[in-house]
């Protein structure tokens, strides 16, 4: 299957309005002297239909981790419901207290910044050919069938169930390893926390889904300042494969989910992690539970960087509706059981469209 794209070749200032020629970076190009239009390729049309802003003064809910890992029945009995709250209502929330230090989110965020300031062929050393490649650096989401492209470039990194990392810059390895086991214990007890508010064991999505040998990814995201930021996106409106995904950024905002039908402004709290919903807890939940649509926004005046890591099945796992939480009368099951994996190519391989890629594995039948 394709690949998620490299990067492009650098255009000369004369040629930006014209067809961008292939392997740029989006550093390289936001860098360029005197840039003050963006090429056309990166220009997205108007959409008439796109959803209003909400004005509402809603904000995300915050789930307080330690009442998760609390001895006292009480407290864990409520945070278990505020997380199904959270997870039904929204498919969003901020986690408080999850006992990260502050400094190791700082320096992960430092690092991931080295790496995209490495110099071109540096970075060119790591592109991956293929979506399952475990080290793989880019533009855009998938260049070779975006129509339009996102002011973004990426490295992905597979941590888990085998860790793997660039090496440069010479920190990074060290700085990766101790960041992504301590995030995988919080995704984990927070999986567990989610399967007893759907009415589970608390094992069960663990042991269904073999977490395990979960596939843990670390998604560094660099959005620079952008000329014409109001025709231009970071990343569309998606929702994220797996199970959860954590995500922590720079002190630059930019990421907007869509709560009733209308965006929203993601403000997070100072040292949380945002998570979100994945597809396979949809999925495994039958629908009570749903991956909620998100993008990113740009500016024209400072860089953004977000680390995601989503947490998923085993790849050879096959997600499929919990049988609990399925009768064929009146419940019936609402997705077709996929491997993992499968559904990762097919996602990172395809267009980054919405929630097209669920949608082709839900039981029109139903």
């Amino acid at each position: 299957m394709a690949a998620s794209a490299p990067f492009l070749s650098l255009p000369s200032q004369a040629s930006l309005t014209h067809t961008l020629p292939k392997r740029t970076s989006i550093k390289s190009l936001a860098e360029l002297p005197g840039l003050t239009s963006m090429p056309p390729i990166y220009t997205f049309p108007t959409n008439a239909n796109d959803q209003p802003f909400s004005d509402a003064k809603e904000s995300i809910p915050t789930i307080d981790f330690s009442h998760l890992t609390s001895n006292n029945p009480d407290e864990r009995s409520k945070v278990l419901q505020e997380l199904g709250e959270s997870c039904q209502d929204w498919g969003f929330f901020m986690v408080i207290n999850h006992g990260v230090p502050e400094s190791m989110m700082k320096a992960i965020i430092e690092a991931c910044r080295g790496f995209f300031e490495l110099t071109e062929e540096e970075k060119q050393e790591f592109e991956g050919k293929h979506v399952l490649d475990p080290i793989r650096c880019g533009t855009s989401f998938n260049v070779s069938v975006d129509k339009v492209l996102f002011w973004r470039d990426f490295l992905k990194v597979f941590q888990h169930p085998e860790f793997h990392s660039p090496n440069k810059p010479a920190a990074f390895s060290e700085i990766a390893l101790e960041f992504s086991k301590r995030v995988r214990q919080v995704a984990r007890i927070i999986v567990r926390g989610i399967s007893e508010s759907l009415g589970l064991e608390e094992n069960y999505i663990d042991e269904a889904l073999n977490l395990e040998n979960g596939l843990q990814v670390l998604v560094a995201n660099f959005y620079p300042p952008c000329p014409q930021p109001e025709l231009a996106l970071g990343l569309p409106p998606h929702s994220d494969h797996g199970l959860l995904t954590l995500l922590i950024q720079n002190e630059i905002r930019g990421l907007q989910v869509q709560h009733k039908g209308k965006w929203m402004n993601v403000n997070p709290i100072p040292n949380s992690f945002l998570a979100n919903v994945g597809d396979h807890i949809e999925i495994l939940s039958n629908g009570k539970y749903k991956s909620v649509l998100h993008r990113a926004v740009v500016n024209n005046k400072d860089t953004r960087i977000s680390i995601a890591m989503p947490h998923g099945p085993a790849l050879n796992a096959v997600v499929a509706p919990a049988s609990k939480l399925q009768d064929h009368e009146n419940n019936p099951p609402a997705y077709k059981a996929m491997k993992y994996k499968d559904y990762l190519e097919l996602q990172q391989s395809s267009k980054l469209d919405g929630k097209s890629c669920l949608e082709r594995i839900q039981d029109r039948t139903v």
